[in-house]
Protein backbone atom coordinates (compact mmCIF):
# COMPACT_ATOMS: atom_id res chain seq x y z
CA UNK A 1 0.00 0.00 0.00
CA UNK A 2 0.92 3.55 -0.78
CA UNK A 3 0.43 6.59 1.92
CA UNK A 4 -2.43 7.58 0.50
CA UNK A 5 -3.90 3.97 0.85
CA UNK A 6 -2.44 3.42 4.06
CA UNK A 7 -3.83 6.58 5.28
CA UNK A 8 -7.39 5.26 4.25
CA UNK A 9 -6.52 1.44 5.96
CA UNK A 10 -5.84 3.85 9.02
CA UNK A 11 -8.94 5.61 9.03
CA UNK A 12 -10.70 2.70 9.03
CA UNK A 13 -9.14 0.84 11.45
CA UNK A 14 -9.05 3.48 13.87
CA UNK A 15 -13.06 3.67 13.33
CA UNK A 16 -12.92 -0.30 14.11
CA UNK A 17 -11.08 0.41 17.48
CA UNK A 18 -13.53 3.13 18.86
CA UNK A 19 -15.99 0.72 18.17
CA UNK A 20 -14.55 -2.63 19.75
CA UNK A 21 -13.27 -0.11 22.39
CA UNK A 22 -17.23 0.86 23.08
CA UNK A 23 -18.36 -2.41 23.87
CA UNK A 24 -16.05 -2.63 27.48
CA UNK A 25 -14.80 -6.40 26.52
CA UNK A 26 -13.59 -7.84 29.25
CA UNK A 27 -11.30 -10.73 27.73
CA UNK A 28 -8.08 -12.57 28.46
CA UNK A 29 -5.45 -14.46 27.43
CA UNK A 30 -2.55 -14.05 29.60
CA UNK A 31 -1.89 -17.55 31.30
CA UNK A 32 -2.38 -21.04 30.28
CA UNK A 33 -4.95 -22.39 32.95
CA UNK A 34 -6.83 -25.42 32.30
CA UNK A 35 -10.90 -24.67 31.72
CA UNK A 36 -13.45 -25.80 33.78
CA UNK A 37 -14.14 -28.16 31.16
CA UNK A 38 -10.53 -30.01 31.48
CA UNK A 39 -10.54 -29.67 35.60
CA UNK A 40 -13.80 -31.92 35.23
CA UNK A 41 -12.29 -34.89 33.29
CA UNK A 42 -10.98 -35.49 36.88
CA UNK A 43 -13.12 -34.89 39.47
CA UNK A 44 -13.61 -38.63 40.36
CA UNK A 45 -10.58 -38.12 42.31
CA UNK A 46 -12.62 -36.69 44.96
CA UNK A 47 -13.98 -39.45 46.92
CA UNK A 48 -11.78 -41.93 45.18
CA UNK A 49 -10.16 -43.78 48.59
CA UNK A 50 -13.13 -44.86 50.11
CA UNK A 51 -11.68 -44.60 53.57
CA UNK A 52 -8.94 -46.98 52.09
CA UNK A 53 -5.80 -45.03 53.06
CA UNK A 54 -3.32 -47.44 52.95
CA UNK A 55 -0.09 -47.79 50.29
CA UNK A 56 0.95 -50.74 48.85
CA UNK A 57 3.68 -51.25 51.05
CA UNK A 58 1.37 -51.21 54.49
CA UNK A 59 1.92 -47.28 55.33
CA UNK A 60 -0.79 -44.99 56.44
CA UNK A 61 -0.83 -41.96 53.77
CA UNK A 62 -2.59 -40.27 55.90
CA UNK A 63 0.57 -39.70 58.61
CA UNK A 64 3.91 -37.98 58.83
CA UNK A 65 6.91 -39.54 56.95
CA UNK A 66 7.63 -40.59 53.05
CA UNK A 67 9.57 -37.34 52.09
CA UNK A 68 10.47 -39.22 48.63
CA UNK A 69 6.77 -39.92 48.01
CA UNK A 70 4.52 -42.88 48.50
CA UNK A 71 6.07 -46.47 46.84
CA UNK A 72 3.04 -46.89 44.15
CA UNK A 73 2.97 -42.58 43.50
CA UNK A 74 6.92 -43.29 42.83
CA UNK A 75 6.71 -45.83 40.09
CA UNK A 76 4.22 -43.94 38.39
CA UNK A 77 6.08 -41.12 37.76
CA UNK A 78 9.15 -43.59 37.28
CA UNK A 79 7.12 -44.15 34.57
CA UNK A 80 5.90 -40.71 33.22
CA UNK A 81 9.36 -39.55 33.50
CA UNK A 82 11.32 -42.45 31.87
CA UNK A 83 13.62 -43.44 34.24
CA UNK A 84 13.51 -45.98 37.31
CA UNK A 85 11.53 -45.26 40.55
CA UNK A 86 14.73 -45.29 42.88
CA UNK A 87 15.48 -42.21 40.88
CA UNK A 88 12.09 -40.28 41.68
CA UNK A 89 11.07 -38.34 44.21
CA UNK A 90 6.72 -37.31 44.31
CA UNK A 91 6.23 -33.68 46.01
CA UNK A 92 3.30 -31.46 46.75
CA UNK A 93 1.29 -30.27 44.06
CA UNK A 94 3.21 -27.47 42.27
CA UNK A 95 6.67 -28.37 39.82
CA UNK A 96 7.53 -25.39 40.41
CA UNK A 97 8.10 -25.05 43.77
CA UNK A 98 10.64 -28.21 43.33
CA UNK A 99 12.24 -26.39 40.63
CA UNK A 100 12.63 -23.42 43.15
CA UNK A 101 14.01 -25.50 46.06
CA UNK A 102 16.08 -27.60 43.75
CA UNK A 103 17.89 -24.57 42.62
CA UNK A 104 18.09 -22.30 46.25
CA UNK A 105 19.36 -25.28 47.99
CA UNK A 106 22.28 -26.01 45.58
CA UNK A 107 22.62 -22.12 45.25
CA UNK A 108 22.87 -21.37 49.57
CA UNK A 109 23.52 -25.47 50.40
CA UNK A 110 25.41 -26.55 47.86
CA UNK A 111 24.72 -30.21 46.03
CA UNK A 112 27.00 -31.94 48.03
CA UNK A 113 27.85 -29.94 50.96
CA UNK A 114 28.10 -26.57 51.97
CA UNK A 115 31.90 -26.14 49.76
CA UNK A 116 29.93 -27.03 46.81
CA UNK A 117 27.08 -23.93 47.34
CA UNK A 118 26.86 -22.51 44.15
CA UNK A 119 27.29 -18.60 46.06
CA UNK A 120 30.19 -19.89 47.56
CA UNK A 121 32.22 -21.34 44.52
CA UNK A 122 30.62 -17.15 43.71
CA UNK A 123 32.35 -15.85 46.81
CA UNK A 124 35.76 -17.60 45.64
CA UNK A 125 36.14 -16.37 42.04
CA UNK A 126 34.81 -12.82 43.39
CA UNK A 127 32.34 -13.15 40.31
CA UNK A 128 28.15 -13.92 40.28
CA UNK A 129 26.16 -16.91 39.71
CA UNK A 130 25.07 -17.15 36.26
CA UNK A 131 21.97 -19.47 34.54
CA UNK A 132 21.38 -19.76 30.61
CA UNK A 133 17.81 -19.16 29.79
CA UNK A 134 17.18 -20.07 26.18
CA UNK A 135 14.15 -17.44 24.96
CA UNK A 136 12.01 -16.87 24.15
CA UNK A 137 10.87 -18.85 27.44
CA UNK A 138 9.21 -19.27 30.84
CA UNK A 139 8.49 -16.27 32.66
CA UNK A 140 8.35 -18.06 36.12
CA UNK A 141 11.56 -19.93 35.50
CA UNK A 142 13.22 -16.00 35.09
CA UNK A 143 11.95 -15.45 38.06
CA UNK A 144 13.33 -17.96 40.21
CA UNK A 145 16.62 -16.70 38.86
CA UNK A 146 15.95 -12.87 39.94
CA UNK A 147 14.55 -14.06 43.46
CA UNK A 148 18.18 -15.27 44.21
CA UNK A 149 20.23 -12.76 41.84
CA UNK A 150 21.32 -15.17 39.15
CA UNK A 151 22.09 -13.48 36.29
CA UNK A 152 20.44 -14.71 33.41
CA UNK A 153 22.23 -15.30 29.81
CA UNK A 154 19.85 -15.42 27.39
CA UNK A 155 20.57 -17.95 24.54
CA UNK A 156 19.00 -18.11 20.86
CA UNK A 157 16.01 -20.50 20.13
CA UNK A 158 16.78 -22.63 17.09
CA UNK A 159 13.84 -24.79 15.17
CA UNK A 160 15.61 -27.98 16.99
CA UNK A 161 15.51 -26.44 20.77
CA UNK A 162 18.49 -23.80 22.04
CA UNK A 163 21.07 -22.88 19.82
CA UNK A 164 24.08 -25.62 21.39
CA UNK A 165 26.88 -24.15 19.85
CA UNK A 166 26.48 -21.06 21.82
CA UNK A 167 24.98 -23.34 24.94
CA UNK A 168 28.64 -24.86 25.03
CA UNK A 169 30.86 -21.79 23.96
CA UNK A 170 29.26 -20.41 27.13
CA UNK A 171 29.55 -23.17 29.76
CA UNK A 172 33.27 -23.60 28.58
CA UNK A 173 34.11 -19.93 29.04
CA UNK A 174 32.39 -19.67 32.55
CA UNK A 175 32.40 -21.83 35.23
CA UNK A 176 29.97 -19.81 37.34
CA UNK A 177 27.44 -20.16 34.82
CA UNK A 178 25.70 -23.34 37.43
CA UNK A 179 22.73 -23.87 35.46
CA UNK A 180 20.06 -23.86 31.97
CA UNK A 181 16.36 -23.79 31.76
CA UNK A 182 15.31 -25.88 29.73
CA UNK A 183 10.83 -27.00 28.52
CA UNK A 184 12.20 -29.80 25.99
CA UNK A 185 9.21 -30.52 24.60
CA UNK A 186 6.38 -27.78 23.35
CA UNK A 187 8.62 -25.25 24.31
CA UNK A 188 7.10 -22.49 26.23
CA UNK A 189 5.93 -20.31 24.40
CA UNK A 190 7.01 -21.48 20.99
CA UNK A 191 6.23 -25.22 21.25
CA UNK A 192 9.89 -26.39 19.78
CA UNK A 193 9.98 -30.01 20.30
CA UNK A 194 14.25 -30.63 21.30
CA UNK A 195 16.12 -32.35 18.58
CA UNK A 196 17.75 -35.94 19.38
CA UNK A 197 20.80 -34.12 18.36
CA UNK A 198 19.62 -31.46 20.55
CA UNK A 199 19.11 -33.59 23.74
CA UNK A 200 22.36 -35.44 23.39
CA UNK A 201 24.36 -32.43 23.47
CA UNK A 202 22.56 -31.05 26.54
CA UNK A 203 23.62 -34.97 28.15
CA UNK A 204 26.94 -34.24 27.86
CA UNK A 205 27.09 -30.61 29.10
CA UNK A 206 28.17 -31.95 32.46
CA UNK A 207 31.71 -32.99 30.69
CA UNK A 208 32.56 -29.43 29.79
CA UNK A 209 30.68 -27.44 32.56
CA UNK A 210 32.21 -26.02 35.90
CA UNK A 211 31.29 -27.77 38.72
CA UNK A 212 27.83 -28.81 40.16
CA UNK A 213 26.64 -27.72 36.66
CA UNK A 214 22.88 -28.38 36.53
CA UNK A 215 20.15 -28.78 33.79
CA UNK A 216 16.88 -27.95 34.86
CA UNK A 217 14.32 -30.27 32.37
CA UNK A 218 10.77 -29.18 32.68
CA UNK A 219 9.14 -31.27 30.98
CA UNK A 220 5.86 -29.60 31.84
CA UNK A 221 3.83 -30.90 28.31
CA UNK A 222 5.18 -34.10 28.25
CA UNK A 223 1.78 -35.78 27.07
CA UNK A 224 -0.01 -32.91 25.77
CA UNK A 225 -0.53 -33.01 22.58
CA UNK A 226 -2.29 -31.56 19.92
CA UNK A 227 -1.86 -33.84 16.78
CA UNK A 228 -2.39 -37.60 16.42
CA UNK A 229 1.08 -38.44 15.65
CA UNK A 230 3.13 -36.78 18.08
CA UNK A 231 6.73 -36.01 17.74
CA UNK A 232 9.12 -37.95 20.24
CA UNK A 233 11.38 -36.37 23.16
CA UNK A 234 14.84 -38.33 23.15
CA UNK A 235 15.37 -39.45 26.95
CA UNK A 236 18.06 -37.50 28.65
CA UNK A 237 17.74 -39.36 31.99
CA UNK A 238 19.22 -42.70 30.13
CA UNK A 239 21.72 -40.44 27.67
CA UNK A 240 23.50 -38.56 30.89
CA UNK A 241 23.57 -41.89 32.28
CA UNK A 242 25.46 -43.39 29.21
CA UNK A 243 27.75 -40.36 29.25
CA UNK A 244 28.48 -40.35 32.47
CA UNK A 245 26.49 -36.87 33.63
CA UNK A 246 23.39 -38.41 35.40
CA UNK A 247 24.17 -36.05 38.49
CA UNK A 248 24.26 -32.95 36.11
CA UNK A 249 20.28 -33.21 35.23
CA UNK A 250 17.71 -32.54 36.87
CA UNK A 251 13.97 -33.44 35.21
CA UNK A 252 10.83 -32.33 36.46
CA UNK A 253 6.78 -33.26 35.76
CA UNK A 254 3.87 -32.39 37.35
CA UNK A 255 -0.42 -33.69 36.78
CA UNK A 256 -1.02 -29.77 36.95
CA UNK A 257 -2.62 -29.64 33.73
CA UNK A 258 -3.72 -33.12 33.57
CA UNK A 259 -6.06 -33.31 36.64
CA UNK A 260 -6.72 -30.63 38.91
CA UNK A 261 -4.31 -27.57 38.54
CA UNK A 262 -3.92 -26.31 42.16
CA UNK A 263 -4.00 -30.06 43.83
CA UNK A 264 -2.14 -32.42 41.62
CA UNK A 265 1.08 -33.87 42.36
CA UNK A 266 4.78 -33.02 41.40
CA UNK A 267 7.50 -35.30 40.42
CA UNK A 268 11.49 -35.12 39.69
CA UNK A 269 14.39 -37.00 38.80
CA UNK A 270 17.68 -37.30 38.60
CA UNK A 271 20.89 -39.46 40.19
CA UNK A 272 20.47 -41.09 43.79
CA UNK A 273 22.76 -39.33 45.28
CA UNK A 274 21.15 -36.07 44.10
CA UNK A 275 17.69 -36.76 45.51
CA UNK A 276 19.48 -38.00 48.68
CA UNK A 277 20.78 -34.68 49.04
CA UNK A 278 17.48 -33.19 47.98
CA UNK A 279 15.80 -35.01 50.53
CA UNK A 280 17.97 -34.18 53.29
CA UNK A 281 17.33 -30.67 52.78
CA UNK A 282 13.62 -30.85 52.06
CA UNK A 283 13.34 -33.09 54.91
CA UNK A 284 13.93 -29.64 57.13
CA UNK A 285 11.06 -27.67 55.84
CA UNK A 286 8.94 -30.45 55.85
CA UNK A 287 8.07 -33.56 57.55
CA UNK A 288 6.52 -35.19 54.47
CA UNK A 289 3.80 -34.47 51.32
CA UNK A 290 0.33 -34.60 50.93
CA UNK A 291 0.36 -38.02 50.62
CA UNK A 292 -3.30 -38.91 50.35
CA UNK A 293 -3.59 -36.59 47.42
CA UNK A 294 -0.49 -39.24 45.73
CA UNK A 295 -2.32 -41.89 46.13
CA UNK A 296 -5.54 -40.55 45.11
CA UNK A 297 -3.71 -39.48 41.77
CA UNK A 298 -1.99 -43.18 41.61
CA UNK A 299 -5.46 -44.61 41.90
CA UNK A 300 -7.53 -42.09 39.46
CA UNK A 301 -4.64 -42.32 36.58
CA UNK A 302 -3.25 -46.26 37.31
CA UNK A 303 -1.04 -46.39 34.37
CA UNK A 304 0.19 -44.10 31.56
CA UNK A 305 -2.05 -46.01 28.60
CA UNK A 306 -5.06 -44.85 31.04
CA UNK A 307 -3.11 -41.14 31.71
CA UNK A 308 -3.03 -40.73 27.50
CA UNK A 309 -6.81 -41.41 27.16
CA UNK A 310 -7.67 -38.85 29.86
CA UNK A 311 -5.02 -36.34 27.72
CA UNK A 312 -7.18 -37.29 24.76
CA UNK A 313 -10.37 -35.73 26.66
CA UNK A 314 -8.12 -33.52 27.15
CA UNK A 315 -7.52 -32.36 23.31
CA UNK A 316 -10.89 -32.67 22.59
CA UNK A 317 -11.42 -29.58 24.67
CA UNK A 318 -7.87 -27.63 23.13
CA UNK A 319 -8.17 -28.39 19.92
CA UNK A 320 -11.36 -26.34 18.70
CA UNK A 321 -9.37 -23.47 20.75
CA UNK A 322 -5.49 -23.40 19.18
CA UNK A 323 -8.11 -23.96 15.75
CA UNK A 324 -10.18 -20.31 16.94
CA UNK A 325 -6.71 -19.26 17.25
CA UNK A 326 -4.85 -20.23 14.05
CA UNK A 327 -7.96 -19.65 11.83
CA UNK A 328 -8.05 -15.76 13.33
CA UNK A 329 -4.98 -15.14 12.64
CA UNK A 330 -5.13 -16.77 8.77
CA UNK A 331 -7.94 -15.41 7.93
CA UNK A 332 -7.11 -12.02 9.34
CA UNK A 333 -3.26 -11.39 8.68
CA UNK A 334 -1.95 -13.86 6.19
CA UNK A 335 -0.52 -12.08 3.10
CA UNK A 336 -0.96 -9.01 4.53
CA UNK A 337 1.99 -6.77 4.60
CA UNK A 338 3.10 -2.90 5.51
CA UNK A 339 6.52 -1.52 4.29
CA UNK A 340 6.72 -4.67 1.85
CA UNK A 341 6.89 -7.15 5.60
CA UNK A 342 4.10 -9.51 6.98
CA UNK A 343 2.09 -7.70 9.62
CA UNK A 344 3.21 -10.93 11.91
CA UNK A 345 4.56 -14.71 11.83
CA UNK A 346 2.91 -17.31 14.52
CA UNK A 347 3.89 -20.71 15.71
CA UNK A 348 1.19 -23.78 14.82
CA UNK A 349 2.13 -25.85 17.56
CA UNK A 350 1.69 -29.46 18.09
CA UNK A 351 1.13 -29.71 21.15
CA UNK A 352 1.72 -27.67 24.54
CA UNK A 353 -0.28 -24.56 25.70
CA UNK A 354 0.45 -21.73 23.78
CA UNK A 355 1.18 -19.80 20.49
CA UNK A 356 3.19 -17.63 19.77
CA UNK A 357 2.97 -14.41 17.32
CA UNK A 358 5.90 -11.83 16.63
CA UNK A 359 4.81 -8.90 15.24
CA UNK A 360 6.95 -6.40 13.15
CA UNK A 361 10.18 -5.50 15.26
CA UNK A 362 9.30 -2.48 17.80
CA UNK A 363 5.53 -2.86 18.05
CA UNK A 364 4.81 -6.10 20.34
CA UNK A 365 4.12 -3.58 23.14
CA UNK A 366 2.12 -1.31 21.48
CA UNK A 367 -0.05 -4.11 20.20
CA UNK A 368 -0.54 -5.76 23.92
CA UNK A 369 -1.06 -1.86 25.00
CA UNK A 370 -4.11 -1.61 22.43
CA UNK A 371 -5.41 -4.92 22.75
CA UNK A 372 -5.85 -3.95 26.72
CA UNK A 373 -7.23 -0.70 25.84
CA UNK A 374 -9.69 -2.05 23.91
CA UNK A 375 -10.51 -5.37 26.98
CA UNK A 376 -8.37 -8.11 25.66
CA UNK A 377 -5.48 -9.12 28.31
CA UNK A 378 -2.60 -10.38 27.14
CA UNK A 379 0.96 -11.68 28.55
CA UNK A 380 3.23 -8.41 28.87
CA UNK A 381 5.28 -7.79 25.84
CA UNK A 382 8.77 -9.29 26.97
CA UNK A 383 7.91 -11.53 29.64
CA UNK A 384 8.87 -14.34 27.62
CA UNK A 385 12.53 -13.07 27.94
CA UNK A 386 15.06 -12.75 31.06
CA UNK A 387 14.73 -9.39 33.05
CA UNK A 388 11.12 -8.63 30.52
CA UNK A 389 13.59 -7.38 27.77
CA UNK A 390 12.33 -8.84 24.60
CA UNK A 391 15.72 -7.45 21.94
CA UNK A 392 13.43 -7.21 19.11
CA UNK A 393 10.31 -5.96 21.07
CA UNK A 394 8.25 -8.45 18.70
CA UNK A 395 7.27 -11.56 20.89
CA UNK A 396 3.78 -11.92 22.41
CA UNK A 397 2.32 -15.29 23.85
CA UNK A 398 -1.26 -16.47 23.38
CA UNK A 399 -2.77 -18.61 25.85
CA UNK A 400 -6.07 -19.96 24.68
CA UNK A 401 -6.70 -23.00 26.76
CA UNK A 402 -9.11 -21.40 29.46
CA UNK A 403 -11.61 -19.22 27.61
CA UNK A 404 -14.77 -20.45 25.75
CA UNK A 405 -14.13 -20.77 22.03
CA UNK A 406 -16.89 -17.80 21.75
CA UNK A 407 -14.46 -15.63 23.77
CA UNK A 408 -11.34 -16.36 21.99
CA UNK A 409 -13.10 -15.45 18.53
CA UNK A 410 -14.13 -12.35 20.12
CA UNK A 411 -10.42 -11.84 21.73
CA UNK A 412 -8.55 -12.42 18.26
CA UNK A 413 -10.79 -10.10 16.40
CA UNK A 414 -9.38 -7.45 18.91
CA UNK A 415 -5.91 -9.16 18.52
CA UNK A 416 -5.93 -8.73 14.50
CA UNK A 417 -7.04 -5.87 14.95
CA UNK A 418 -4.64 -4.19 17.05
CA UNK A 419 -1.56 -6.04 15.30
CA UNK A 420 -2.68 -4.22 11.47
CA UNK A 421 -3.82 -0.95 13.42
CA UNK A 422 -0.29 -1.00 15.43
CA UNK A 423 2.04 -1.56 11.92
CA UNK A 424 0.19 0.84 10.17
CA UNK A 425 0.35 4.18 12.75
CA UNK A 426 4.51 3.18 13.27
CA UNK A 427 4.59 2.83 9.30
CA UNK A 428 3.19 6.56 9.50
CA UNK A 429 4.96 7.92 12.32
CA UNK A 430 2.13 7.98 14.18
Amino acid sequence: MNDQQLQARHQELRQQYQQVSEQKLNLDLTRGKPSTEQLALSDALDGILGNNYLCEDGSDSRNYGGIMGIPEARKFAAQYLGTTTARVMVGGNSSLQLMYQTVTNAFYHGVRGADSSWLMEAARASGQVKFLCPAPGYDRHFAVCEALNIEMIPVAMTAEGPDMDQVEALVKADPLIKGIWCVPKYSNPDGIVYSDAVVARMANLGKIAGANFRIMWDNAYAEHHLVDNPPELANILELSEAAGTLDNVVVIGSTSKITHAGAGISFIASSEANLAEFGKQLGISTIGPDKINQLRHVRFLKDMPTLRALMQKHRAILQPKFDSVLQALETGLSGKTVAGKPLGTWTKPQGGYFVLFDTQPGLADQVVKLTAAAGVKLTPAGSTYPYGKDPQNTNIRLAPSFPSVKDIEAAMRVFVLCVELATIEKALGL
